[in-house]
């Protein structure tokens, strides 16, 4: 269970700050909620409390776990399927996970393959939502702003190996 003020992550929207707990009917069912407010788009999600363990709902990583995130997106590309669609479906699940570093894995192969031979539109879509999951929880992680983290994160793959 989690309180107001805690720093969580949801998977697949990013990392926030537990604002509240409400009662609220949807769909004719009255349920607890925890109001998640995200710093990236000031935008609030409610997520069920009674199934929090089924969506991944997860305490933000420590401050000292940072640097492994930066050690995985340094990290050369493993050798990826050829496959569009597998490729797809195996980035997909990392980001559903939850977990900070294989979300860090996608933005990673997807940041070189973009540099290397350009990403599809759905690739593209996908790049921008992990970036985006990994620059929120890296906000509240280290709580910075998010100018910062985009700029560290540019940093890093400009240092990259062509």
């Amino acid at each position: 269970m989690f309180n107001v003020g805690d720093r969580v992550v949801y998977p697949m929207h990013g990392a926030g700050i537990i604002e509240s707990i409400e009662e609220k009917e949807i769909l004719g069912a009255t349920k607890k909620y925890y109001v998640m407010k995200l710093p990236l788009g000031e935008m609030k999600v409610l997520i069920p409390i009674d199934n929090i363990s089924q969506v991944g709902l997860r305490e933000v990583i420590e401050e000292g776990e940072v640097p492994q995130v930066f050690v995985i997106l340094k990290g050369a590309q493993p050798e990826l399927s050829t496959n569009w669609n597998r490729r797809y479906r195996t980035h997909l699940e990392k980001i559903k996970s939850g977990n900070i570093y294989e979300v860090a894995e996608v933005v990673r192969n997807l940041m070189l393959r973009e540099r290397e031979k350009g990403l599809s539109t759905g690739e593209s879509k996908m790049l921008d939502t992990a970036r985006q999951i990994l620059i929120s929880e890296l906000i509240l992680v280290q709580g910075i702003e998010q100018t910062e983290v985009i700029s560290t994160l540019d940093n890093i793959f400009d240092q990259a190996p062509k």
